[in-house]
């Protein structure tokens, strides 16, 4: 099902299922008859990937067992009161960087106020310990036995919305190369095209998680050659966007200079215009798609629709190129912007180019491979004698 997919539906559900099986195991181990601590640690350790669990697992046990440590003491010298609250939020923010839990620093005073409210004076410190123990361990091997999902899916279907977006964009300002242009409607495709930055970092966030999702996951062969696929293709969406950004600035100064009954370009070069604008937008949308296709069969289909559309947009270039050079030769006025336009959909189009991205993938790939090795040299040269040293190729 649909919801079943969200990650926030998941992490809901995976970090109940977590908290209470702590709950369950700790009851048994534990000396206390409500060993709330236990759920307390599994839910801050349990996370969406096993990547981020792994990475971050240590850091939050090591801010909850000081947390806990603090709570600890501050129950069994003063209790709680307005006064020492706010003296163990104080002393837990101080130690949090001591003794260095990095971006989980407020965790530790949250861990100790938790842990003060639900503890009257223990009865030794070990079962709190205990309790915290038990809850790191059930968090971090539910994600092991129970291994989160890939979300690279949910990433290919962002890094799509987004090529659909491009392409309306695109196509709408097609529509208003012939016809009257106010300034104002041009400069509404521009702020269209500047909110396509918001877009990126949406997109850019469901990437991350799918990276995350990616490493070290037992279901993922391959992990970096997809990650560096869907990560290669989103930089290059992201260079489009920043020249459709500037082909739509162009586009504003030329509505400034034309008078508001005159069409924004000479109908035969806005039909041109238009025509290679709807080829670069079928392209984009074209190659989005080829990026987040995983299956090969479709792989294929889908590279061969962006070749052809390719091959219409720079036949639609060629043509382009013709008419504006006419055009500039019978009226040179505004011959700069006109140029900006074709340099700037020659930009699109090279960005897009299989041979250009081919090229950056395997850049990307060896680059990788390069730190891994320059991070793991033993590591390294164990995989090189057991042969087990294959770079992915894409």
């Amino acid at each position: 099902m649909k919801w079943s997919r969200e990650p926030v539906v998941v992490q809901t559900l995976r970090s109940t299922a977590a908290a209470t099986i702590a709950y369950v195991v700790a009851l048994q181990l534990s000396n206390e008859p409500a060993p709330l601590t236990a759920p307390l640690t599994a839910l801050l350790v349990v996370q969406v990937t096993l990547y981020a669990t792994l990475t971050t697992g240590v850091r939050r046990v090591n801010s909850v067992v000081v947390g806990v440590l603090i709570a600890i003491g501050f129950s069994v010298l003063v209790g709680l009161t307005w006064w020492s609250l706010g003296l163990i939020i104080l002393a837990s923010l101080t130690v949090g960087h001591f003794v260095r839990v990095s971006e989980f620093v407020p965790e530790v005073a949250i861990s100790a106020m938790l842990v003060l409210g639900v503890t009257r004076v223990a009865d030794t410190a070990w079962d709190r310990v205990l309790e915290t123990l038990i809850g790191a361990a059930v968090g971090l091997a539910f994600n092991f036995l129970l291994v989160p999902p890939v979300w690279v899916g949910e990433a290919g279907a962002s890094i799509e919305d987004l090529a659909r977006r491009m392409r309306r964009l695109l196509l709408r300002s097609g529509e208003q190369l012939t016809s009257p242009t106010p300034p104002e409607l041009a400069a509404d495709r521009l702020h269209e095209a500047r909110r396509l930055d918001h877009d990126i970092a949406e997109v850019d966030a469901a990437l991350r998680q799918a990276e995350d999702s990616l490493r070290l996951n037992p279901r993922v062969k391959e992990g970096l050659l997809h990650r560096v696929v869907l990560r290669t293709g989103l930089d290059t969406l992201e260079i489009c966007t920043v020249v459709l950004r500037v082909l739509s600035r162009t586009l504003t100064d030329i509505a400034k200079v034309r008078s508001t009954d005159e069409p924004l370009l000479r109908r035969d070069i806005g039909v041109a215009l238009q025509e290679l604008l709807g080829h670069v937008a079928d392209a984009v949308v074209s190659f989005a798609v080829l990026v987040t296709t995983q299956v090969s069969e479709n792989a294929e289909a889908a590279e061969a629709r962006l070749a052809g559309e390719l091959a219409a947009a720079n036949a639609s270039r060629d043509k382009l190129a013709l008419v504006l050079l006419e055009g500039v030769q019978q009226d040179p006025r505004n011959w700069h912007l006109h140029g900006a336009l074709l340099t700037e959909v020659n930009r699109i189009l090279d960005e897009l180019d299989m041979e250009h991205r081919s090229k950056r993938l395997l850049e990307e790939l060896d680059r990788n491979a390069r730190e891994q090795r320059e991070r793991y040299p033993r590591l390294a040269r164990l995989r090189q004698r057991l042969g087990w040293d294959r770079s992915p190729r894409p």
